[in-house]
């Protein structure tokens, strides 16, 4: 099922733009972000690619309709920073405590066939949890390529890049006992950059799939690689991609090196300006020197409830929300269940929040289910500079998400009274209804842009090839 003329959307509620509207000013507006406002029983008019009316009540007339008894519509949730081939082959791995480089290194050796299955595969399970966009950090050029292959039979909405220095370089820069290497490592990194500009003019930049730049981190770059990746980013004109302070002892390297934190290495490189800047975790950063610099880039923060496997952990969201930094939600890698990345990212926030209060350096907030659901849709489409993205209005894009929070486990059989606090008790099992750009993906639960029972096949047998020849090495031994 694609674009067929007119489709009206009709679920019990609908979390539509409302510009008069703040999270509590008005009837309906209560608990919503700012901005939105919640209706009941509306339809949702699109024509093509754009939602073209948004009314209360029913729509009379002849049109395919999707209705949603007991739905929440939301638009399509945005992750603001995801590895979608990393997914599915550390999933369950990542939890046994060891290094999960080894299993990412076996992806990269898979063919173009094997590697399509295993990105496919992850991106049909981004679907059916409501995540219709990506900004998208591939691991390899290899990667990006296979991602874009697949965004596009999909019909999904990307910003990909491969990672630099990218899977099968990293390691050795990164865990470096001496500087020299990074240092050394410049030449080939740059090349990674001219490949990846070369990517993205390849690819071109359409309605859904717009290449960015997208660097590993601060302690894998030099100033002279991080000038070629400022230049390569605006040339494309869609931003730039990072992780940030993701590990411990990422801000000794910069201020031993550079005499300045990670994202000042990042200001006096030059990011931000006027162009997209999205960065991932900040798990081990010193937010009061951090903050003020990432205000001032304007960039979009991501954070990650599942970074590191199920456990995840700690991210300071509570502190950037204080702090006035934009922040978003993003899938990272392992699972890719975005709808209770919004659960999780409440609880995980309130948890940080409650166990720092009191001794905190730097202000905390804790966190809202709305605090959440901006963070899924509005906050990363304006850090994208996309108006037309992440939110339901008239001129929109139809990315559009329906959630049944009536169903069993997430609700009570009937359309509830407020139904956003109820997201916090849905998962991607409750996702009904998916489009990106009015095409529909997901219809009744079932994904309906790929054959599912072949796919689940062909990945059992990719992923069966990479645990053999994991097991073959030793690696469940260690």
């Amino acid at each position: 099922m694609t674009q067929i003329g007119t489709t009206v959307l009709e679920p019990s509620w609908a979390l539509v733009a409302d510009e008069a509207a703040t999270a509590g000013s008005a009837p309906g507006a209560r608990g919503c972000p700012p901005g939105t406002r919640l209706v009941r029983d509306p339809s949702i008019v699109v024509e093509g690619d754009t939602i073209v009316e948004v009314r209360e009540g029913h729509l009379v007339g002849n049109h395919r309709r999707l209705r949603g008894d007991g739905c929440l519509l939301l638009p399509g949730f945005i992750s603001a920073h995801t590895h979608v081939a990393s997914g599915s082959p550390t999933r369950g791995l990542i939890e046994s405590g060891r290094s999960y480089l080894r299993p990412l290194e076996l992806v990269e050796e898979l063919d173009d066939s094997d590697l399509d299955t295993v990105t496919a595969w992850n991106l049909s399970e981004l679907l059916r949890s409501g995540c219709t966009t990506q900004v998208e950090m591939s691991l390899s050029l290899r990667q990006a390529e296979s991602y874009v292959r697949v965004a596009r039979r999909y019909g999904v909405r990307g910003f990909p890049g491969p990672m630099l220095p990218g899977i099968a370089r990293l390691a050795a820069i990164w865990f470096r006992a001496d500087d020299a290497v990074l240092h050394d490592a410049t030449p080939g990194t740059l090349a990674e950059i001219e490949a990846a500009l070369a990517f993205a003019r390849a690819t071109g930049s359409d309605e859904l799939i717009r290449p960015m730049i997208a660097l590993h981190a601060t302690d894998t770059h030099t100033p002279e690689t991080l000038a070629a990746a400022l230049a390569a980013a605006q040339e494309l004109g869609t931003g730039l991609h990072t992780h940030l302070a993701q590990r411990d002892g990422e801000g000794d390297v910069t201020r031993r090196l550079w005499n300045t934190t990670p994202s000042g290495l990042l200001e006096q490189a030059g990011f931000g300006a006027g162009a997209p800047l999205f960065c991932a975790h900040l798990t081990h950063a010193d937010i009061a020197a951090e903050a003020p610099v990432l205000r001032r880039l304007g960039a979009t923060y991501a954070t990650c409830p599942c970074a590191n496997g199920a456990g995840g952990q700690s991210q300071p969201w509570p502190e950037l929300l204080a702090a006035g930094v934009r922040t978003a939600l993003g899938i990272d890698t392992h699972t890719n269940d975005y709808a209770e990345q919004i659960k999780l990212a409440v609880i995980k926030g309130r948890d940080r929040h409650d166990l720092l209060a009191g001794t905190s350096p730097v202000p905390l907030a804790r966190p809202s289910v709305a605090d959440a659901v901006a963070a899924a849709t509005s906050n990363p489409a304006d850090g994208l500079g996309r108006s037309d993205l992440g939110r339901i209005r008239a001129g929109a894009r139809a990315d559009l998400t329906m959630i049944d929070v009536a169903a069993p486990l997430a609700g009570a059989g009937a359309a509830p009274p407020e139904p956003l606090h109820n997201l916090l008790y849905a998962s991607g099992n409750a996702v009904r209804t998916v489009m990106t750009a009015g095409r529909l993906q997901v219809y009744l639960g079932e994904v309906v842009v790929d054959d599912m029972v072949k796919l689940r096949r062909r990945s059992a047998t990719v992923h069966e090839g990479i645990w053999g020849r994991l097991a073959a090495e030793g690696w469940f031994a260690g």
